[in-house]
């Protein structure tokens, strides 16, 4: 595979060369062959934290005083508010590391990101409306906190949707790379809206700076789910990116003979 031409053909070599740590996995082969032994690994492992951490938090954890049984969407809104903004931190990062290196990685691990992403905000949207029907009487308020993750939802889907409008490649990515990072100014809002506002929306229970405001009981599970989810996400993540490096490669393949068929046709 090694033979087939690098999808950094036609970069700019005038841009910075990224760092070595960087650089290493700018070959398609090499980020092929070394994402291919890690995939299996990092599945199979989120599929055993997961059975796990959701077997512990909706079978053995107790219910909270409060709240009842409903606590335990908290075990799938939780993990999904932390990847929404910690995966919108990823992207921000790939996008300034394609803007800054052009690393050719960079661009197509976005450009998979953002769907994944959108569809982690969305759940955090969702579970985020059923635990809040039976604790608030509501579906949806217009809270700051609400109203930021549904921004933040919105700036996904845009960069989805600008990476994908041009016939250019590298427009689109350029645009989705520079909305990304524009939306970044979004994330402390995010995270400290509950703090700056008054708002129906529970302060911060687990990465409060002092002791979290949760039991043990709660809080292991929940831990546990998050670091299940995080590997599902990351596995989905890598997985949708080694399938664009190879589409990209065999469209290369696919225009470099119609090149050769061309010429030698030609008298």
């Amino acid at each position: 595979m090694d033979a087939i031409p690098p999808i950094t053909a036609g970069a700019d070599t005038r841009a910075p060369r990224p760092p070595r740590s960087l650089h290493r996995f700018a070959n398609p082969g090499r980020f092929l062959r070394a994402s291919g032994r890690v995939l299996p690994w990092l599945t199979a492992a989120a599929i055993a934290v997961l059975a796990v951490g959701l077997a512990w938090a909706l079978a053995l954890s107790p219910p909270d005083w409060q709240q009842g049984e409903t606590v335990r969407i908290m075990y799938v809104h939780v993990p999904m508010a932390w990847l929404a903004m910690g995966g919108y931190l990823g992207l921000a990062l790939a996008s300034a590391t394609a803007l800054v290196w052009r690393h050719p990685l960079a661009d197509l691990f976005a450009r998979e990101l953002s769907p994944v992403g959108a569809v982690v905000t969305a759940l955090c949207l969702a579970t985020g409306s059923l635990w809040g029907k039976p604790m608030w009487g509501t579906w949806w308020v217009w809270d700051a906190r609400l109203t930021s993750v549904l921004v933040l939802f919105f700036l996904w889907l845009g960069h989805a949707a600008l990476t994908r409008a041009f016939d250019e490649p590298d427009r689109g990515a350029r645009a989705g790379a520079i909305l990304a990072l524009i939306g970044v100014v979004n994330l402390p809002i995010v995270k400290f809206s509950v703090d700056w506002w008054n708002t129906l929306h529970q302060p911060a229970s687990v990465t409060r700076l002092g002791a979290p405001a949760m039991h043990v009981d709660m809080l292991y599970p929940l831990l546990v789910c998050a670091l299940g989810f995080t590997l599902a996400f990351a596995a989905v993540v890598l997985a949708r990116t080694r399938a664009a490096v190879m589409e990209r490669r065999i469209r290369a393949l696919e225009l470099a003979r119609a090149r050769r068929e061309d010429g030698g046709a030609t008298p």
